[in-house]
């Protein structure tokens, strides 16, 4: 997971990730979970794990934190009414209408999240 630098404009944040992410060849998702949400506790452990790598060899996971990042994020559009939120970026780094958002909890977090965010990234 990356996790963007401290700035209001997440915008420009996402804009310029999402750039240099491509130049690798890679897709970038942005991810809003928070430090309470099992659901994104259980997605975080299996990214930080590698155990996402496989399914997703191209995806690049920008991170933000709903409670300390909200009215940042916000002013980019990328609010929703349950977390996690997976969103595209628009190419002016706004938050798209490629979108998808909250889970299941327990040990199902990850297997509820993954197929959603195969179909999220398919071209």
């Amino acid at each position: 997971m990356l996790h963007p630098p401290e700035g209001d404009d997440v915008a420009k944040i996402v804009r310029d990730t999402r750039a240099r992410e491509a130049a690798d060849g890679r897709d970038l998702v942005v991810y809003v979970g928070a430090t309470w949400c099992e659901p994104c506790q259980r997605f975080h452990k299996a990214a930080e794990a590698g155990e996402l790598d496989s399914a997703f060899p191209q995806l690049s996971v920008l991170a933000f934190d709903a409670d300390h990042d909200r009215e940042r994020i916000a002013s980019a559009g990328y609010v929703s009414e349950y977390i996690p939120l997976f969103a595209l970026p628009a190419p002016d780094g706004t938050c798209s209408s490629k979108r998808f958002s909250g889970s299941v909890k327990g040990n199902g977090a990850v297997a509820n999240i993954a197929p959603r965010l195969r179909a999220l990234l398919a071209k």
